[in-house]
């Protein structure tokens, strides 16, 4: 699991705290499962130190009633209740007891994915499949003789493994409900029943999900029948027709590109001459982010200097950086500087620098940073952070332009799990954004920046594979940028049927400095951001 927070160490001196008397008779050592090899895996592990949770992806060829897992690495000196390496069935989560001088309840658990499919001539979309109940079901239109339905594939169990007993080859009759559908894998045994069902739509839109410049479309048509969408502007009179559409069996679906922000379409599918109901849509707005340009900047009495007008109500303070707590000690991890990117309609930049912040010697490293989101407060030495902005579009992309010098790590404190540094190594600079749904409730933050971090507290740092996130990506600097570039940071969404209720973007010149760790040498600047939607 990646951790990114990419946040350093904001600070006030740690002597004000006063001595610290531990009086447990142990130290507190938590324990982790660093590692984890199986067999049969469909990729790596997902190892969730904050959940304290595993889940094993597992190939559709794998029986997930015996899952061998071949080796478990736990933190030094840790040990586990449950005997490892050792076989198990993992259609329920395994849970063990890690320890050291406390105890760590830990689960491991499987997912699979298992293809299955039943399809017929002149099918009306996509079988429907309930492997619960061992049912498999095919629409097909009302004039079809179901006393002649050729059966054109079957697929109920893992590919390559699987056998059916009897075979279901060539023109079957489905007058009634086909019984005694053996289905055999890892040698045992499920009874399936087919269906063939007669139905009078021919053709209907299953989906038709707009964003601000696309939408996503899909409808169940009769199979080997020509299939598609056309669509039109609402008011005009020419339909168009979508270009690209995949077909499976009598499904199909396109990507319809080039739409207009705000504007409402009419839509329709159709399977040969058939046509299905009109459907209306209304694309989202494309909206963009406030000062990307990175021109308005303003300082408070404490000479904080903050990405946003002295004046700007809370709501329209949409950047954020380390800065008031760094100032604290009377230092700046983020400025604005006079040095604009080429053909730039402004006159300024945001630079983020890395550096140690400390007053007589006490502090902690901190990474130059700048995020959507606003600094909550410092304690001790550490900073609490509010990340993320509201934000109901969907882009597809963050444009913008960077320069980096990449230093050499000269502080090193901690790192993500599975990795370590040492001084000299290079250090790394990095921008991603995210879009989800998270709520102040479960993250800890507020309304309006839900997502709540504590450098202190590892369990609270973000994670871009995290159940509330619908879209994430990254841009990683290994090489120092002399001159100004452009990057984009491309989205990989997990659903294109979820609205976000936030944005999240982070640009940070120590990739490590959640953890404390990076170089002081670390400077990025970035200028001009852009969301794109197409």
């Amino acid at each position: 699991m990646k951790r990114l927070i990419l946040f350093g160490a904001l600070c006030l001196p740690a002597f004000l705290a006063g001595c610290i008397h531990n009086d447990l008779p142990y130290p507190v050592v938590t324990i982790n499962i660093e590692a984890i090899e199986a067999e049969g895996l469909d990729g790596a592990a997902q190892i969730n130190a904050a959940q304290q949770t595993v889940i094993l992806p597992l190939l559709e060829t794998t029986d997930i009633r015996n899952v061998h897992i071949t080796s478990v690495t736990l933190t030094e000196g840790g040990q586990s209740s449950v005997a490892f390496p050792g076989t198990f069935d993992l259609r329920t989560p395994l849970y063990t007891t890690l320890s050291i001088y406390q105890e760590y309840g830990w689960s491991i658990a499987a997912t699979q994915t298992i293809e299955r499919y039943f399809r017929v001539k002149k099918q009306v979309g996509a079988a429907e499949i309930d492997p619960a109940n061992r049912t498999a079901t095919a629409y097909v239109s009302r004039s079809t003789d179901l006393q002649n339905v050729p059966v054109k594939e079957l697929k109920l169990g893992p590919a390559g493994i699987t056998t059916y007993s009897p075979e279901i080859e060539g023109t079957t009759s489905f007058e009634t409900v086909r019984l005694g559908v053996d289905v055999t894998a890892h040698g045992r045994t499920e009874q399936w029943r087919l269906r063939v069902v007669p139905t009078d739509v021919t053709v209907r839109i299953t989906q038709c999900d707009a964003w601000a410049r696309i939408a996503w479309l899909a409808a169940d048509g009769l199979s080997d029948t020509e299939m598609g969408f056309v669509y039109r502007r609402k008011g005009d009179t020419e339909w168009l027709a979508v270009p690209d559409v995949e077909i499976e069996g009598g499904t199909f679906r396109a990507k319809l590109a080039g739409l207009d922000p705000e504007t409402t379409y009419e839509l329709k599918a159709f399977s040969d001459t058939d046509l299905s109901d009109m459907r209306e849509f209304t694309t989202e707005a494309a909206l963009q982010l406030p000062n990307a340009g990175f021109e308005t900047w303003s300082t408070d009495r404490s000479d904080i200097l903050y990405p946003y007008a002295a004046d700007a109500p809370l709501a329209e303070q949409f950047w954020g950086s380390g800065n008031p707590g760094s100032m604290t000690l009377k230092k700046l991890v983020t400025t604005n500087e006079k040095d604009p990117r080429p053909g730039s309609e402004g006159q300024y930049c945001a630079q983020l620098k890395s550096q140690y912040v400390a007053f007589l010697g006490v502090g902690k490293f901190a990474a130059g940073n700048l995020f959507s989101g606003h600094y909550a407060e410092t304690k001790g030495t550490d900073g609490i952070v509010n990340f993320s902005q509201p934000f109901t579009s969907r882009p597809v992309a963050l444009h913008g332009w960077v320069k980096y010098n990449r230093g050499k790590m000269d502080y090193i404190k901690g790192s993500p799990m599975g990795m370590s540094f040492a001084k000299g190594d290079p250090d790394e600079g990095i921008i991603y954004m995210a879009l989800g749904r998270w709520t102040a409730a479960e993250y800890g933050g507020t309304e309006q920046s839900p997502v709540q971090v504590y450098t202190r507290d590892t369990k609270t740092f973000f994670d871009p594979e995290g159940k509330d996130v619908i879209a994430y990506g990254e841009v990683v600097f290994t090489t120092s940028v002399d001159e100004w570039r452009e990057f984009t940071v491309k989205l990989d969404y997990t659903a294109t049927d979820v609205v976000p209720t936030h944005l999240m973007i982070v640009c940070s010149a120590s990739r490590y400095g959640d953890y404390f760790t990076g170089s002081s040498d670390s400077v990025m600047w970035v200028d001009d951001f852009e969301l794109v939607y197409e």
